[in-house]
């Protein structure tokens, strides 16, 4: 993809050729290169059997946990190209403070961002059907609304989120475990959160224009929120990997976001209106406009990771 190269490309420009670190940019200049080419490389055939696929349960699972794991893929035979070892990723689990708040920041940012959805009227709380499928599924149905809906909440957050850090680790070892620590090594907080946020949101692209990872929105839009959070996010991700040294951090965060957003906060709002679509989800504009703060939240604290 063309904005792909473009990045390859840049980082391969940025860095002070007089550095007496200069042999070890040059090394993760190469391996950001490698990486990129492998990642994209592998998600292409995902790419293509995932928009040929119907939106269909099976495949949806199938190919989105293909998809997320490319980047472990290309994480490991760069390691194999470059001689890294895979055990040198920060594979620590760190200190458990930063994995509590790498779990509550995601669903402090989206729980005020569809508060506000809420109370607006810009969507509606509660959707009626999905919370009397999602109890009678679980064997629940004889639960009253005002019951089930903090249960699942409660019970969801947690054991759900076993399964969303198992396609969000594939991720997050290749973007925060292997990118993110490379880049740094080239330049610094800032970026290395911009740079590494453009490609993970590049990266989603072609599942947003030609599949059906959007949320029925115009594409141009869609596309602007979702950059949007996304940048946004990866100052964030970038901030707590490098404070704990820990690439769980990531996953906890990825995991986190994609539990809460996609299983919770968006199905169980009332699209009340054709103008609902523009803020809710990961393409509107609610989310993406509370992430922004976030991420200049955590800008303001860049000091403390570099």
């Amino acid at each position: 993809m063309p904005g792909s190269v473009f990045l390859i490309v840049y980082i391969m420009s940025i860095g002070n050729e007089h550095s007496k670190n200069e042999g070890s940019r040059s090394q993760s200049k190469k391996a950001i290169a490698i990486f990129l080419l492998l990642t994209f490389a592998f998600s292409v055939v995902v790419w293509v059997l995932t928009i040929r696929s119907g939106e269909g349960r099976i495949s949806g699972r199938i190919f989105g946990y293909g998809i997320m794991w490319c980047p472990a893929l290309a994480t490991w035979l760069t390691c194999r190209i470059m001689n890294y070892q895979i055990s040198d990723l920060a594979w620590r689990w760190g200190k458990p403070k930063y994995q509590v708040w790498a779990y509550l920041t995601p669903l402090a940012y989206s729980l005020i961002a569809y508060l506000l959805i809420w109370l607006t009227g810009l969507g509606g709380f509660y959707n009626k059907e999905f919370v009397t499928e999602a109890a009678k599924s679980m064997g629940w149905a004889g639960l009253s609304p005002g019951v089930f809906i903090p249960l699942f909440f409660v019970i969801n957050g947690v054991i759900g989120l076993f399964g969303s850090m198992s396609t969000a680790l594939g991720e997050e070892i290749g973007w925060r475990g292997f990118l993110v620590p490379h880049l740094h090594n080239i330049t610094g907080y800032t970026y290395t959160s911009l740079i590494s946020g453009m490609i993970w949101a590049i990266w989603h692209y072609p599942l947003i224009i030609w599949g059906h990872y959007n949320g029925g929105t115009p594409i141009w839009y869609g596309l602007s929120c979702f950059r949007l959070a996304v940048v946004s996010a990866s100052f964030i991700y970038t901030w707590f990997r490098l404070k704990s040294a820990s690439l769980w951090t990531g996953v906890m965060l990825h995991a986190s976001h994609n539990l809460f957003i996609q299983t919770f906060f968006t199905p169980i709002t009332i699209v009340s209106s054709s103008q609902t679509h523009y803020f809710i989800d990961e393409f509107g504009a609610a989310l993406a406009g509370i992430t922004l703060l976030a991420a200049i939240y955590f800008w303001t604290h860049r000091k403390e990771v570099l």
